[in-house]
């Protein structure tokens, strides 16, 4: 498994346990589920995840990225791109039959898992358009840029060191983008609803909401 051999070699036996239960796309998303979503400005690579109990939205896609390859998918992440009033939010992807789902870990509660029913990247992309916006009530989400496989990764043991983290962000600054949303259509855009709002925000920690300039 490559760069997993020192990710396996370097878990307790009770770290083990946990990572073996997480033998499934949904079961993967339900540990992301139970731990809390990060605030700080720091990345933790998927060993530190395991050992810490939280993640933000990029620790927690490189860490299911991680646990995918352990079931068998390559480590695919997808990086949601914004319109610069907004953070961007990590995907890791998965394919079955022919179909894209996502593993995520969010603040928001609609920016997390997808089933494995898109037949393209873009429409995946697109399924996270409405739920994906500020605390302005603008909707955000402007395009994506990837996929990005980690495997180009293994020799910076990026399962393992957090150093690598960084390393991977710069890589989803440079790989190749594509448009969702144009200057055309964002000019039509309405905002998000009362009622939209705030079934996005329950469970959210507001210290990790993005702080929107007047």
């Amino acid at each position: 498994m490559g760069g997993g051999q020192s990710f396996e070699a370097s878990l307790s036996g009770a770290e083990r346990r946990v990572i073996d239960g997480l033998d499934s796309p949904v079961r993967i998303q339900g540990f992301l589920d139970s731990i809390p979503y990060s605030t700080d400005e720091f990345y933790r690579c998927p060993l530190r995840v395991v050992r810490d109990r939280t993640a933000h939205c990029f620790d927690g896609a490189v860490f299911a990225a991680a646990a995918l390859r352990r079931i068998g998918f390559p480590p695919l992440i997808l990086d949601l791109l914004s319109n610069g009033r907004d953070d961007e939010h990590l995907l890791a992807l998965f394919k079955i039959e022919g179909r894209w789902g996502a593993v995520a870990q969010s603040n928001f509660a609609g920016l997390r898992f997808r089933e494995p029913v898109y037949r393209g990247l873009r429409e995946l992309a697109m399924s996270y358009f409405e739920q994906y916006y500020n605390t302005a009530r603008e909707k955000t989400l402007r395009g994506y840029a990837g996929p990005l496989d980690l495997k180009r990764f293994d020799r910076s043991d990026w399962m393992v060191r957090d150093e690598a983290m960084e390393a991977i962000a710069r890589r989803t600054d440079e790989i190749r983008r594509v448009v969702l949303v144009d200057a055309a259509v964002e000019s039509r855009l309405s905002l998000v609803d009362e009622r939209s709002y705030q079934a996005g925000l329950i469970g959210a920690d507001p210290k990790g909401l993005y702080k929107v300039t007047p």
